[in-house]
């Protein structure tokens, strides 16, 4: 179940393919002459803008679209679970239990929830590129660049009032404006019970045939009313059949197509197996957690279904890695674009960074956890503000400001209890790091082991209190210098080696993103623009046929039914994850057994597509994507078709169960009208 996390770096090239349907296309640059040829639909002009509109990202990390007038919108419930978590108690959990909003008034608003709709996409690379002279060093750069994007974000929202986000493509060798309109006002109406959403657990995730009910309802407001939406996703009810051609409009968190062969075994050898590692580490600490009692299990446990997924999904990436074809195959194809570039020096900058990446790989500054985010950040922005907006980091820019309060400013419950639990986890492995003896672990400790640091930093800290946050952020730097709150402290100590750690990072991409730039040019002179850019976490269009697999010797069927689900229950012995919600086996006898519920499809998707509508040629909602089968985790780096499958729920699914199983006909029939 892809689950976005927004922390994959790189970015990716592919010459696009003749035959397959391979790639996620920006919107102003569709394959239209591909599209045409191979399934003789023509893309005009009105399709393309109207599915752009219809589309939303959920800036925590997922996609969504808007599927009525009056607000409402339609995503995975993995992507709404940290709302539903944050809308949670102990009495009322929200994501296990579910929720149907039975009129206006009872939907519930999220604390801190932003959805983003692209408005407009504007090309400003030679702005950006002009800021860059070739007598710079890196670092200098570097700092140009960021700082003729941040002045290009603040004019455009000074004169649209939008989110404005300069976004890099073609690892550097493009840069585009992307223009929002955001929606911060987000309101909960309907969600099913986690054990429709996530029926059949880790065991299932990645994993086909499904039977997931993975959705959930929001709606946005304006002035404290329902938006009025123009452009929203009509719906076909009937959805997608075997050898339909359908679209995935969505919002893919990052790719790494264009990674050199070097660049390839620095992730297979060094980055991706430390990652795995922390992921399991922190699996078990959430494991352990979670034994401490039941309200400990449901506090810890998006937090856990993250970590499993993750390490499920790295695993499969990695295992794409380890087959030595890919990678030679790679090193192979590389001496074609060093013939077009004239010189192998893109290729031996990108080889010795990775080297540098290595070493950097021994030192850590800063720590995770939100309680310690929360004071990190709280120090950054206030040092940050001293300086011009465009001299900043990129996340304290005055472009950001509204999303990075809201974040900061955040009512959403945080436990003591858990984030003690996790401090003394982050300081134990900071230890670990850069050994018990480095002077910084010394200062960090105090003089404690990590059991204890933490609890006294966790004990004392007033952080927990929002009203307090923001007192400290209006008192600017000169208080937050002098404030005696230990996380700010901590957070105070730390934040020389962050700076250093991040200006290493910076140089080190910058030389990157110049060596990839160059490569982008030699696969633009050798193949045309006929290449999709990297996905960055931006709104792209992919495409392909929903289509049956072989598998073992067997045929996967390309949908499964609603009948199945209770099937596949019977065959788990209805235990465990396999167990179907009470409503579910109330309204066994009403439900259209043979009504189609999930569906796979060829379309080219990676984390963060999480929620994307699927379309049909008339731009008509037939699913929504909330998976990949484990024969796609390989798209961090290639895309698999032969059996590789984007996984969706289908819309007459979506239909069939809010009518039949949760009476919620009346919200029914407000989709896509």
């Amino acid at each position: 179940m892809y689950k976005m996390t927004a922390t994959f770096m790189l970015h990716t090239c592919v010459c696009f393919s003749a035959v397959a349907d391979e790639g996620m296309w920006l919107f102003n640059a569709l394959p239209e002459e591909h599209l045409k040829q191979q399934h003789g639909f023509e893309v005009s002009p009105e399709w393309a803008e109207h599915l752009m509109l219809s589309s939303v990202r959920f800036n925590s990390g997922g996609s969504a679209s808007f599927i009525s007038s009056n607000g409402l919108v339609l995503t995975n419930h993995h992507v709404a679970s940290d709302t539903l978590y944050k809308l949670s108690t102990a009495d009322r959990n929200l994501a296990n239990d579910g929720y149907l909003a039975t009129d206006l008034q009872a939907e519930l608003k999220a604390p801190d929830l932003e959805l983003n709709q692209l408005v407009s996409i504007e090309d400003v690379t030679d702005t950006v590129n002009q800021a860059v002279k070739a007598t710079m060093t890196p670092a200098e750069a570097s700092k140009a660049r960021q700082a003729t994007m941040a002045k290009i974000e603040s004019e455009s929202k000074a004169a649209t009032g939008m989110r404005s986000d300069v976004v890099t493509l073609y690892g550097g060798g493009r840069y585009h404006l992307y223009r929002y309109k955001k929606y911060t006002d987000v309101r909960l109406v309907w969600a099913p019970e986690a054990q429709a959403a996530f029926f059949g657990g880790d065991a299932d995730n990645f994993e086909y045939p499904r039977y997931c009910l993975d959705v959930t309802i929001f709606r946005v407001y304006e002035d404290g009313k329902p938006a009025q939406i123009e452009h929203f996703l009509e719906v076909n009810p009937d959805g997608a059949v075997h050898d339909d051609l359908v679209f995935v409009s969505g919002n893919p968190g990052r790719t790494q197509r264009i990674l050199t062969a070097d660049a390839l075994e620095y992730q297979r050898d060094y980055r991706m197996p430390r990652i795995l590692n922390l992921l399991r580490r922190k699996e078990i600490l959430m494991q352990q957690y979670a034994l401490g009692g039941p309200e400990q299990a449901r506090r810890g446990q998006d937090a856990l279904f993250g970590l499993q997924n993750s390490r499920k999904a790295y695993t499969g990436m990695l295992a794409g890695l380890q087959n030595p074809e890919f990678i030679d195959g790679k090193r192979a194809g590389e001496s074609q674009l060093q013939n077009q570039a004239g010189s192998d020096q893109p290729w031996r900058v990108i080889s010795d960074v990775q080297r540098q990446r290595i070493e950097l790989q021994k030192r850590s500054g800063s720590l995770r956890g939100r309680i310690y985010g929360i004071a990190e950040d709280i120090v950054l922005l206030t040092a940050e503000d001293q300086q011009p907006s465009e001299q900043r980091l990129r996340e304290f820019r005055d472009s950001n400001r509204q999303s990075l309060e809201q974040a900061l400013f955040s009512p959403a419950p945080l436990y003591d209890d858990l984030e003690r639990f996790e401090l003394a986890d982050e300081l134990a492995r900071f230890c670990e790091i850069r050994g018990g003896s480095d002077p910084l672990v010394v200062k960090v400790l105090d003089g404690q082991g990590p059991r204890e640091r933490a609890a006294a930093l966790i004990q004392d800290t007033q952080l927990f209190d929002v009203e307090y946050r923001k007192q400290l952020v209006s008192s600017g730097w000169s208080g937050v210098e002098s404030c005696q709150d230990p996380l700010i402290k901590l957070a105070r100590l730390l934040n020389p080696e962050y700076r250093a750690l991040r200006a290493m990072q910076e140089e080190l991409d910058e030389q990157e993103r110049q060596a990839y730039a160059k490569i982008a040019d030699a696969k633009f002179q050798l193949e045309g623009e006929s290449v999709y850019p990297d996905a960055t976490f931006t709104l792209r269009l992919a495409f392909g046929l929903v289509k049956s697999y072989q598998q073992d010797g067997q045929t996967i069927p390309s949908n499964t039914t609603l009948g199945g689900a209770f099937d596949h229950q019977a065959a788990h012995g209805k235990q465990g994850e396999w167990v179907l919600p009470d409503t579910w086996e109330q309204a066994k006898d009403k439900i259209n057994s043979s009504a189609p519920y999930n569906f796979v499809c060829t379309a080219d998707i990676i984390g963060g597509n999480s929620g994307s509508p699927v379309v049909d040629r008339q731009g008509r909602m037939v699913g929504i994507i909330f998976d990949g089968n484990i024969q796609s985790l390989t798209a961090d780096f290639y895309h698999e078709e032969q059996q590789g499958r984007a996984v969706a729920v289908h819309i007459a699914a979506v239909l069939e169960a809010l009518d039949k199983i949760y009476d919620a006909d009346e919200l029914k029939q407000q989709i896509g009208k």
